[in-house]
């Protein structure tokens, strides 16, 4: 059983197989919020700026369709490859720069209403609650078990060297769409206050 995704248009499609998904976590970031922002698409986020994001191994995911649709943006030029579909500006995902860490974190607004809470549940994580736009209620216990259960499941994984990374052209560490960093001036433009 996978888990479907795509982006608001329908022309970048995939899947997600359960068991490679490590956690589920709201983060109320700035830099978060400013990747929406940068996109025009804050219907992306929650009401206080959340966005829903589904920490997992990138072996475990798979595009079906849309590709050639895919684009990043950085918001520094060592910061996050932020990944969007260009037909619509839909966030995607968050990978670090180094494809040798196999870490992916899907937007889970991409998931099909309901189909993601069915198989990994609810968000129960809140990270970096001091940048919400309202108030949320901080989880530390459940973000230290998170935050410790994916730095050990992307540990073991690298040090089995498992699978490829679907962002990046495989074997090496370039990314499938040439990323666009933002000016100090355009990331000051998204970044909320």
């Amino acid at each position: 059983m996978t888990i479907p995704f795509q982006c608001k248009c329908g022309a970048v499609r995939g899947q997600v197989e359960p068991r490679t998904v490590h956690a589920r976590a709201t983060c109320y970031c700035r830099d978060c919020q400013a990747f929406a922002r940068a996109l025009k698409r804050e219907d992306a986020l929650d009401a206080h700026g959340g966005t829903d994001i589904v920490a997992m191994l990138p072996s475990g995911l798979h595009f079906t369709a849309g590709t050639a649709q895919l684009a990043c943006l950085s918001l520094s030029p060592k910061g996050l490859l932020r990944w969007y579909a260009r037909c619509c500006d839909t966030p995607l995902a968050n990978t670090p720069r180094d494809a040798k860490l196999p870490y992916v974190g899907i937007l889970g607004d991409c998931f099909v209403p309901d189909a993601l809470d069915a198989v990994v549940g609810p968000s129960r994580i809140a990270l970096n609650v001091k940048s919400a736009r309202g108030p949320v209620q901080a989880t530390p216990v459940r973000t230290v078990l998170g935050v410790g259960r994916i730095m050990r499941r992307v540990l073991f994984a690298r040090l089995r060297g498992r699978g490829a990374n679907p962002f990046f052209v495989a074997g090496t560490d370039q990314p499938v769409a040439e990323p666009r960093v933002l000016s100090k001036a355009e990331r000051m433009a998204v970044t909320p206050v």
